[in-house]
C-alpha cells in the first residue's frame, strides 16, 4: 500500500498563490471594470440629481443653521430618483396586484429588445477589428424592407411574418456589406463609410416616405407608412396588457446564435484571428477580405433585426424616418458595456432599457430630468473607456500581474558606532 503524503510547504504557497492570482484576474477583470463602472456613473449622476433638486437648493442657503436639513435633503431627492427609477424598471411596489407591478419589467425588455440586436451588431464588428457605426442607416434600411412586406404584401399568417423578418435582415446584411466590399476592395475606413451610408439611407428613406407608390401611405400628405398588416406583426407574449412581443425571443435568438459563431464555429474563430491581428491571420492562410464582408454582413443584419423590431413590434401602426429612436448609437454603448460578448451584450441590453423604461418613472414621480439618464448613460461609456481610472477609485489589480512580495529592509549598522 502507498502511503499519502502530507503537501509540503511549497505546495501549499504554490497552491495560495494560484489562488491569489485568480482572484486578482477576477476581480480585476472586464468584466469587473464594467460592474463598477456601471456604479460610479449611478455615484455621479446621483451627485447631478441633488445639485438640480430644488429642495436640496433651498436647504443649502441655511446649511451652517441646520445642516441636518441638506443631508436629508439629498438623501430624499437621490433616494426618491433611484426608487422611482427601480419601480418605473423592474417592479412598482405601489400597484395593486402582481401582474400589475410586474409591467415594469416587460416595459424594460420591449426598451432591450432592439438595444440587444442592435448592441450584438456592433459588437460581433468590434470582435473583428472594425467599427460599425452605421446602425441608423442598417435599421432604417431594414425597417423600410421588412415594413414594405409587412403592409404591400399579401401573405397567410406565420409566413407573412417570417417572410417580413427575412427581408428586414437581408436589408440591413445589404447595407452593411456594402461597407465589408469598400473596406475589402478599395481599403475605405469603415467609420467614415458607415456614416455616409448613414445620410444617404436616412435620405432615401425620407424621399421613399413622400412618394406615393412606394412607402407613403395612400392618400396621405404625410411622410408616414400604412399601418402593417396584422398577420406580420409580432404577437405579443403575454397579452395586450403588457407591450412585450415575440421580438424579444428572436433577440435571445440571435444572442445564442452570435455565442455560438464566435466560440464554436471555424469562421467565427477566423473573425477572432482577424480581430486580433489581421496580418497573422494572412500569413496563417485567413482570406482577410472575405472575412471583412462577411462580418459586416451579418453585422448589418444584426443591426437590421433591431429595426425589424421597431416596425413589427412597437410601431405598427406606421413609421416614419425617426424609426431608429437613436438605437444605432446607443447600441455603441451597449457593445462597450457588454465587452463585445454576446451576454454581456445582452445584460447590458437590459439594463440601457431600464434606464430607458424608468427614466420617464423618474421624470413623473420625482420631477428628475430625464437628461440625467442620458447623462449616466455617457459616463457609463467614460468610464469603461478609462480601466486605469476604475482601478484605482475601487483599488482594483491588474489581470496577469502578480502581486509584489513585500521586501524585509534592514537598518544599517552605524560603522562608527560599532568601532567604539
Amino acid at each position: 500500500m502507498s502511503e499519502k503524503t502530507a503537501p509540503t510547504h511549497a505546495e501549499k504557497k504554490d497552491g495560495s498563490e494560484r489562488w491569489t492570482q485568480a482572484l486578482r484576474d477576477i476581480t480585476g477583470g472586464s468584466a469587473m471594470i464594467s460592474l463598477f463602472a456601471v456604479v460610479l456613473a449611478l455615484v455621479v449622476g446621483g451627485i447631478l440629481i441633488a445639485f438640480t433638486n430644488d429642495r436640496v437648493q433651498e436647504t443649502a442657503g441655511y446649511f451652517f443653521s441646520r445642516p441636518g436639513d441638506l443631508l436629508g435633503a439629498i438623501w430624499g431627492a437621490v433616494a426618491g430618483a433611484y426608487s422611482a427609477l427601480f419601480q418605473g424598471s423592474v417592479y412598482n411596489f405601489r400597484a395593486t396586484g402582481f401582474l400589475t407591478a410586474i409591467r415594469p419589467l416587460t416595459e424594460t425588455l420591449t426598451f432591450a429588445t432592439p438595444l440587444i440586436a442592435a448592441g450584438l451588431g456592433v459588437g460581433l464588428a468590434f470582435r473583428v477589428g472594425m467599427f460599425n457605426i452605421g446602425g441608423r442607416g442598417q435599421m432604417l434600411i431594414a425597417a423600410a424592407a421588412a415594413g414594405w412586406v409587412a403592409f404591400a404584401v399579401d401573405l397567410p399568417a406565420g409566413i407573412h411574418l417570417i417572410v417580413a423578418i427575412l427581408a428586414g435582415l437581408l436589408g440591413g446584411a445589404i447595407w452593411g456589406g456594402i461597407v465589408g466590399l469598400l473596406k475589402a476592395r478599395t481599403g475605405a475606413h469603415e467609420v467614415i463609410v458607415t456614416i455616409m451610408l448613414n445620410f444617404v439611407a436616412l435620405y432615401l428613406i425620407q424621399f421613399l416616405l413622400r412618394t406615393p407608390g412606394a412607402l407613403q401611405a395612400p392618400g396621405s400628405n404625410n411622410p408616414k407608412t400604412p399601418a402593417m398588416a396584422a398577420t406580420a406583426i409580432f404577437p405579443d407574449l403575454f397579452g395586450p396588457r403588457y407591450n412585450l412581443h415575440a421580438g424579444f425571443l428572436t433577440v435571445i435568438a440571435a444572442t445564442i446564435f452570435v455565442w455560438w459563431l464566435l466560440s464554436r464555429s471555424n469562421l467565427g474563430f477566423q473573425f477572432r484571428a482577424v480581430g486580433q491581428n489581421p496580418s497573422a491571420a494572412r500569413v496563417a492562410g485567413i482570406n482577410v477580405k472575405n472575412i471583412y464582408m462577411y462580418a459586416m454582413a451579418i453585422s448589418g443584419a444584426l443591426v437590421g433585426l433591431a429595426g425589424v423590431n421597431q416596425v413589427l413590434g412597437t410601431l405598427t401602426t406606421g413609421f416614419s424616418s425617426g424609426i431608429d429612436a437613436g438605437i444605432g448609437f446607443d447600441a455603441i454603448t451597449v457593445a462597450l458595456l457588454g465587452r463585445s460578448r454576446p451576454w454581456g451584450i445582452f445584460a447590458a441590453g437590459i439594463l440601457f432599457g431600464a434606464f430607458k423604461a424608468g427614466g420617464f418613472a423618474m421624470q413623473a414621480a420625482e420631477g428628475v430630468p430625464i437628461d440625467i439618464v442620458l447623462v449616466v448613460q455617457a459616463l457609463i461609456v467614460l468610464f469603461i473607456a478609462a480601466p486605469p481610472l476604475v482601478r484605482a477609485i475601487f483599488r482594483l489589480p491588474t489581470p496577469g500581474t502578480t502581486k509584489k512580495p513585500r521586501t524585509r529592509v534592514t537598518a544599517t549598522p552605524n560603522i562608527e558606532a560599532v568601532a567604539k
